[in-house]
């Protein structure tokens, strides 16, 4: 072997044995909850930090916001004003995300779920329109099952409910390869931050700088586990199939110019299979219409908000009592 070759292997060893090092410090590294918006405050919780803030009258019927993956409760900066005329609005950051605490492993769905339920109880709120967007949608699905005198109702914002509507792009996966994907998520600029959540809009929205800082936020455990654990709560059963067996009133919207989601129509159409199920697709929105068309979404949401639950049919009734009927082919 030759002097370089020798020169070059002893480079790429060291380079791999410094990127093993980093993934250990990245991959496992936990942090503590914060206070990082105006108003916010830290709840500190039998499982975890949350941060949260509230507004609106206090005796005001409640509604709970809850974000998107690598997103925090900012994105519904735009809607809260609408919202909090009249009701009680609390909006959280869950594990991982924005504020709250960023424990080393154990982001699953129903983990996110029981953290907004302790909030809630802790916050004294019950029978709550429920509202979440895209992860968000997830963890409402998962806090109705677990805790339905928390739940009255639930929106889901640009979830479709299984994994059959696509994945991620190829530079997006080779955030999640071990190894590589710590090294990347150490060294990621703010340009590479902002075109990679462009795709959670219609193309040419301009994305805020404060959704760039809510990703350099989280830690890359929460960027790297949440994705997967999310498929796997989707693989054990559908939105449209658990909200029917909840027998919860449900709004679906979802953003006519979607980037993330193929097929948005297809979506709000299996959604449009649970008993009494409300539909939306907004004109001129992508994956975030609650940032990207605020006000026509805080519109749905109280209209929602307000309406009476819809009553079953004996039919309806029998379906939702035998619960969620299994997929085809799991």
């Amino acid at each position: 072997m030759g002097r370089g070759w020798k020169i070059a292997v002893g480079v790429t060893v060291t380079l791999l044995a410094l990127l093993a090092v980093n993934a250990l410090l990245v991959g496992g590294r936990a942090e503590s909850a914060e206070t990082t918006v105006p108003g916010g405050r830290v709840l500190d919780l039998p499982d975890g930090e949350i941060q949260v803030v509230e507004g609106g009258p206090r005796d005001g019927d409640p509604i709970v916001l809850i974000h998107c993956y690598t997103c925090a409760l900012d994105w519904w900066d735009g809607m809260r004003p609408a919202l909090e005329r009249r009701h009680r609005v609390v909006a959280m950051d869950l594990l991982g995300h924005g504020g709250s605490e960023k424990p080393a492993s154990g982001y699953t769905p129903p983990r996110q779920a029981e953290l907004v339920a302790q909030a809630l109880e802790r916050l004294q709120v019950r029978g709550a329109t429920v509202v979440g967007h895209s992860l968000g949608g997830i963890v409402a699905v998962a806090l109705a099952e677990q805790g339905p005198q928390l739940v009255d109702r639930v929106a889901i914002v640009d979830m479709p409910p299984d994994n059959s509507y696509g994945e991620f792009g190829f530079p997006e996966n080779l955030a999640f390869i071990p190894v590589i994907g710590e090294a990347r998520w150490t060294i990621k600029p703010d340009f590479s931050i902002r075109e990679g959540l462009g795709v959670a809009f219609a193309p040419g929205f301009d994305v805020p700088d404060a959704f760039v800082e809510d990703v350099k936020r989280m830690n890359y455990t929460a960027y790297d586990e949440t994705p997967t654990r999310d498929d796997e709560f989707l693989d054990e059963g559908s939105l449209d199939q658990r909200m029917r067996a909840t027998r919860l009133p449900l709004l679906a919207i979802m953003g006519a110019e979607e980037q993330l989601v193929e097929g948005p129509q297809r979506a709000l159409d299996q959604y449009a299979t649970v008993p009494g199920a409300r539909t939306r697709l907004i004109a001129g929105a992508g994956h975030s219409p609650s940032v990207e068309k605020p006000a026509e979404t805080a519109r749905l949401i109280l209209a929602f908000a307000k309406s009476p639950p819809p009553p079953l049919g004996s039919a309806e009734r029998d379906a939702a009592e035998r619960g969620p009927r299994p997929q085809q082919g799991s």
